[in-house]
């Protein structure tokens, strides 16, 4: 993503990296077929490092904080922010305070812990200010926004500078503010006009609503849990991309959508997959129970010490 370092606010040489940003974005056309769009693509963001695009918003936000002095850094995040933060708080040598709820999935308490960050079940409000730690929270950190516009600034790329007729991101976590920021900034340079795609924010059904910040500007969808984990699963057999469960709510979004008219077959239609459904093997497991599976079958035939 630091190809765009002339828009973002640190130099190349100042960034704190793992080669994040540049992820495909991939014709989506057995799935297409599946929902009646004849020009539908993924953006896939599971390719970033730490597996989701919250790689992008951490990159920019570590680089700031290391390029500022501050030498502490939290975030309360049960998931892709958490890992995110340790992962690139690692590369820059800072520390990393992770503070997730309660019943924070086991692959990710171990995957920070693992990159060394320090995870602790607290409050972070509280505890930040005992740590000394810097709370890196979206949307109200703006470097992770200037990160995770570059999405924005890659399909207007990929695309010819020729922006989609519609988007379909996941609510939350302001990679949606960053893409809408990427437009009005291109159009600001001129590569653009001023006609903007199309924004559907999508949810599951019964999520804490962020609409009214866009409420002029996007609209928002909610999806019953069992219809988005069964397009979910329909997104990885048909295309071969284990998505997180959220890229299925987009998926289930773009049917209803074209069944009621708001967007036409032969519209290009952008699904931003945030993350990789590796990071949600909780849910995905309920679809696909095993039964009586040895110690040796969970660790997948690796031979470890008794």
């Amino acid at each position: 993503m630091w190809r765009y370092a002339p828009v973002l606010p640190a130099d190349l040489a100042e960034a704190v990296t793992l080669a994040e940003g540049w992820t495909p974005l991939l014709h989506a056309s057995r799935l297409g077929r599946e929902c009646g769009a004849r020009n539908l693509l993924i953006k896939d963001e599971s390719r970033n490092p730490s597996s989701s695009f919250q790689a992008r918003g951490l990159s920019c936000a570590v680089t700031m904080a290391k390029k500022l002095g501050i030498g502490k850094l939290a975030v309360s995040s049960a998931g892709n922010a958490a890992s995110a933060l340790a992962a690139y708080a690692a590369v820059a040598g800072l520390e990393a305070h992770i503070f997730p709820p309660r019943e924070m999935p086991e692959p990710n308490f171990v995957e920070c812990k693992a990159l060394g960050a320090n995870v602790r079940a607290v409050d972070v409000s509280g505890r930040k200010q005992r740590e000394g730690g810097f709370e890196l929270a979206a949307p109200q950190e703006p470097y992770r926004i200037e990160g995770l516009k570059t999405i924005g600034y890659e399909i207007a790329e990929q695309l010819d500078w020729e922006l989609p007729d519609a988007i379909l991101h996941p609510c939350g976590a302001a990679g949606q503010t960053g893409i809408w920021k990427a437009f009005s900034e291109l159009e600001q340079l001129g590569w653009i006009g001023n006609k903007r795609p199309k924004m559907v924010l999508v949810q599951a059904a019964g999520g804490q609503s962020i609409v009214p910040a866009f409420e002029k500007t996007a609209t928002l969808m909610e999806i019953p849990k069992d219809e988005m984990m069964d397009a979910a699963l329909l997104l990885a057999r048909s295309e071969g991309i284990f998505p997180a469960p959220q890229a299925g709510a987009c998926v289930a979004a773009t049917k209803r959508l074209l069944d009621s008219g708001y967007l036409s077959p032969d519209d290009r239609i952008v699904l931003v997959n945030t993350g990789s459904g590796l990071k949600y093997l909780n849910a995905y497991a309920t679809r696909f129970p095993r039964q009586g599976a040895s110690e040796q079958d969970k660790l997948g035939g690796l031979i470890t010490p008794r």
